[in-house]
């Protein structure tokens, strides 16, 4: 079943000579349950594409669709919302609010919405990402890799329909970066989350079911792996 849908997405920033073009007409559908890497060079789009997906930016020209709904069609307080509740963000600096324990931290998503969290979801995300014992801990008593398995929660705990990771591993040292691979994995495997990693990493792309390849803006390669 689809749950993303970009049609002929463009990209522009600034004015006249000053020009330049992020996006220049991408079309990927992405189906539930898929694990996708995203790759290019500096400057090839990509993060700026996540950050479309994610109701973070608006494409110059376009359509973006993420399980049913045209982003185009939300202000900004309802693509707040939106990204809340439906879209799992995780970047390479974890964004933790240091005076907030990590349980705390990892349901302030729901906490914002006045909801309470699923008890049987939350205990499989913790244990699933090797934080349970961790829950009462604050941020600066973590290692780097517990801190981003805390935001992977984060992410996760309202069951997002889609988990968009922005070179998590690259604030992380190879251990580390290894451990939230594999538990990114097993938040696809055990969770069936649907996820897009971008990443410069070719070892890291490699882990993931479809690797994109893009290039001055454009798709350039769209390669199924399994």
């Amino acid at each position: 079943m689809e749950i993303l849908k970009c049609e002929n997405v463009r990209k522009i920033y600034g004015f006249g000579e000053n020009q330049v073009t992020a996006l220049n007409g991408i079309d990927l559908s992405v189906d539930k349950g898929e694990f996708v890497a995203i790759v290019g060079a500096s400057g090839s789009g990509k993060s700026t594409l996540l950050h479309i997906l994610g109701s973070v930016d608006k494409p110059t020209d376009g359509r973006v669709i993420v399980d049913g709904t045209d982003l185009s069609t939300l202000n900004q307080t309802q693509a707040a919302i939106f990204r809340r509740r439906k879209v799992g963000l995780v970047y390479q600096f974890y964004n933790l609010i240091p005076t907030l324990t990590i349980e705390k931290n990892i349901l302030m998503p729901l906490a914002l919405d006045k909801k309470k969290p699923n008890k049987e979801h939350f205990e499989a995300v913790v244990r699933s990402l090797g934080i349970a014992d961790k829950l009462s801990a604050l941020p600066h008593q973590l290692s780097g890799g517990q801190q981003q398995r805390a935001a992977i929660a984060r992410s996760l705990v309202y069951r997002p329909a889609l988990l968009l990771a922005d070179e998590p591993t690259g604030n992380l040292d190879q251990k580390h970066s290894r451990e939230i691979i594999d538990m990114l994995k097993l938040s696809h495997h055990n969770l069936g989350q649907t996820i897009l990693l971008i990443t410069h990493d070719e070892k890291v792309a490699l882990e993931a079911d479809r690797i994109i390849t893009m290039e001055d803006g454009r798709i350039l390669q769209d390669e199924k792996r399994r």
